[in-house]
């Protein structure tokens, strides 16, 4: 038989494989088929010794992205610029430099303490249901993870660890800093980029290294905030009158450990409900700044009164001009001393962890 043959032999058959597949795929029931297709997969487990995870980029009924997803595409991002062939370029968040991932359908191995295991990036393209001439196709990514099965216990307990620990580890150092403030309950930012450092500050020498050192140990001491039961988080008392540096002392923390920063007006905050929701949402590696804190509010819950003058006053005036009952009450803040105490020692702080909380 020549090498023709042979080949046009080889043609025949996958050809006809292909349409014994289609017929198998559009006219048998759907019972049928997953029938086969379960015991097809439990068939090539004992010729096929490798095990596969995959990871899909949206998780859960509302399609939130996936933790798991983003910690792997960071990690993978070294590893794939080196050996991947089809790269995707974006700009990083710092609008400064091209980040490079790997491109859908591409693999790149890893090596985790002399066991050898491939990544790849793969999509499912599917086409969603509507009335139109250009129908939208639903593309969903997602990483599949390949090893040998006598490796399955290293792989899915320390290397999966290690890997979701770099990739969180890799987005801190890459991210974009914010400087947080809060209107009522709510927070917005701008991009954080002071340049204040511990090397620019104006401060003893000593003074100086004793905070740093102090600052590097609270980032690095997770593990014995776990072990003696408390929560991960560092507080500091600044006081001093205005022009002494505080704000610059702050900025300087902040830029030493790669922290966002949270400036919280009490001002602004109606009630200790709405001081435990503004806690909540903070983010972990962040300093929490409350500034002028005795001047903020009367935190000992002895409000001035108003006089009966004032109150005959505010009665007679114009209702048009007269602001509503429920503003008037709250035009001064609700927070008390103990919701505040409780919102920095209190239950409500172990929410989250690896926290500075500055009194200035």
């Amino acid at each position: 038989m020549t090498p023709r043959d042979m080949f046009a032999h080889l043609g025949s058959i996958i050809a006809s494989l292909m349409f014994v597949w289609a017929v198998f795929q559009q006219y048998f029931p759907y019972q049928l088929r997953n029938y086969v297709e379960k015991y097809s997969q439990r068939l090539m487990t004992f010729v096929y010794p490798y095990v596969q995870i995959t990871f899909n980029e949206f998780t859960g009924e509302r399609l939130m992205r996936s933790e798991a997803y983003t910690a792997i595409e960071n990690y993978l991002t070294s590893t794939s610029s080196m050996q991947a062939k089809r790269l995707k370029a974006d700009i990083g968040r710092n609008n400064q430099s091209l980040v490079l991932s790997m491109d859908d359908h591409e693999e790149v191995a890893d090596e985790f303490q002399g066991i050898k295991l491939w990544w790849a990036s793969g999509k499912h393209i599917s086409k969603t249901q509507s009335f139109s001439f250009y129908p939208v196709t639903d593309e969903k990514r997602y990483y599949k993870l390949t090893f040998h099965k006598r490796h399955r216990d290293l792989i899915i307990g320390a290397y999966l660890k290690h890997v979701v620990k770099e990739g969180k580890a890799i987005r801190v150092r890459n991210r974009q800093r914010n400087l947080y403030t809060n209107n009522g309950s709510r927070w917005s930012h701008v991009v954080f980029e002071h340049p204040a450092t511990f090397d620019t500050l104006a401060m003893e020498q000593e003074k100086k290294s004793e905070i740093v050192e102090d600052l590097i140990t609270f980032s690095k001491a997770e593990e014995f905030y776990a072990r003696i039961g408390r929560a991960w988080k560092r507080g500091y008392l600044l006081y001093g009158p205005p022009g002494t540096g505080k704000s610059t002392m702050i900025a300087a923390m902040a830029n030493l450990l790669s922290y966002d920063i949270y400036d919280l007006e009490l001002t602004a905050v109606k009630d200790n409900t709405e001081l435990r929701k503004l806690l909540i949402e903070t983010s972990s590696k962040s300093v929490i700044v409350i500034e002028d804190i005795d001047c903020s509010l009367d935190l000992t819950g002895q409000r001035r009164k108003k006089t009966e003058k004032e109150e005959v006053q505010e009665e007679t005036k114009d209702p048009k001009q007269r602001p509503p009952k429920d503003e008037r009450e709250n035009i001064i803040s609700q927070v008390t001393l103990s919701g505040l105490l409780n919102f920095i020692d209190g239950l409500w702080s172990a929410c989250g962890g690896e926290r500075i909380i500055i009194l200035d």
